[in-house]
């Protein structure tokens, strides 16, 4: 152990290991990086909370997708909040935190990603059900069956995060200036333990639930093109958006992950690998901070979604949103709202619930 200009930081000096770059040795992507996270605080922390506060405070009753929105903006709120340590981390170009708080903060960031995906992975899966079997459960049944999937998933998140909380040590690291930093970076020390952890991470948070999404989607606009209930252009649209936004923003992380995992197979001398380690330690840190866009997307996207809302509700034009998602099917209360709210609102209960108005239920 070593102690660092004098401090009373004991930080690791770890043997050589396949990533001994730094994520913050290249000015320019931290520079981008660190603009990038300061916007997305600036717009997520208020634009989550808003819609926490509109669901808990505003919304009169809390469907199972409006629960399921309310659990992503707690997740992505609180992600937000975590942004500022980053800013400074990338600003600065070392970390001043600490080591307990370097696992923490990226063991957090981790969990999040995996939340988030799994949740808008249950929302696609939830409204698919909601087509296909639309009178199988009431409404109260799937809140209670949705309330244990959401403690496992939740239990499940904790536990697949473990190997950021594993692989991820301050270290000290010396950039092309020969100046000295603290860096929090992985601390893989075998080619294995990186395939292992990138890969993972990819396929359980990226590839997987993504392609859930995509084929819940293509079936959810696969049976409403066989209704004849028309009226529904703006919500495969909004459909399409929340897919493409999340893909968008996820993408060049996971692309990232996917070099690293690559440049393992080739020898230490490779030529090649040179390359590959080049291009993932020069882009992680912006890649990383595109990934936190998506987490401040989401209150762009309802925003845009409940205007024909703003003018006549003010502040209360997201609850309004959210009243206007309702699990029921084959009520006229909720056939009168989807009558009511397609023409005006991007987010009906089409969308909301997956539920189509049919021509036979009157």
């Amino acid at each position: 152990m070593k102690n660092f200009s004098g401090s009373n930081l004991n930080v690791t000096n770890p043997d050589p290991n396949p990533e001994d770059d730094s994520v913050v040795s290249n000015d320019f992507s931290t520079t981008l990086g660190a603009l990038i996270l300061g916007l997305v605080f600036l717009l997520g922390v208020p634009g989550n909370f808003f819609i926490v506060w509109s669901i808990l405070a505003r919304v009169r009753r809390r469907s199972v997708t409006t629960i399921l929105i309310l659990n992503l903006a707690c997740a992505d709120g609180f992600l937000m909040i975590l942004t500022i340590f980053f800013i400074v981390y990338l600003a600065k170009q070392t970390w001043v935190f600490g080591n307990a708080m370097c696992k923490g903060l990226f063991y957090l960031c981790n969990s999040n990603m995996y939340a988030s995906i799994f949740l808008i992975t249950l929302m696609s899966v939830h409204r698919l059900v909601a087509v296909v079997f639309p009178s199988k459960l009431s409404s109260t049944a799937r809140r209670k069956i949705m309330g244990r999937v959401l403690v496992c998933m939740w239990v499940l998140v904790v536990l697949i995060s473990i190997p950021s909380l594993v692989f991820r040590d301050m270290r000290m690291d010396r950039d092309e200036r020969n100046k000295i930093r603290l860096v929090c970076a992985p601390n893989h020390t075998l080619p294995r333990h990186v395939r292992f952890h990138y890969a993972f991470e990819t396929v359980v948070g990226f590839i997987l639930p993504y392609a859930i999404i995509i084929a819940s989607y293509l079936l959810i606009l696969r049976r409403l093109k066989q209704t004849k209930f028309q009226r529904k252009v703006r919500s495969e649209k909004l459909i399409l958006a929340i897919v493409v936004m999340f893909g968008t923003f996820w993408l060049p992380y996971h692309v990232i992950n996917m070099i690293q995992v690559a440049a393992q197979w080739y020898p230490e001398e490779s030529h090649t690998r040179e390359v590959l380690d080049h291009i993932s330690q020069s882009s992680r840190a912006v890649t990383s901070a595109l990934a936190f866009i998506s987490s401040c997307a989401n209150p762009v996207l309802y925003t845009f979604a409940g205007k024909s809302y703003i003018k006549q509700n003010g502040f209360a034009f997201m609850a309004k949103l959210f009243d206007g998602i309702s699990d029921q099917t084959g009520t006229k209360k909720s056939r009168v709202m989807a009558k009511d709210t397609v023409g005006n609102s991007s987010l009906d209960s089409s969308v909301g619930t997956g539920v189509p108005l049919r021509q036979n239920e009157r």
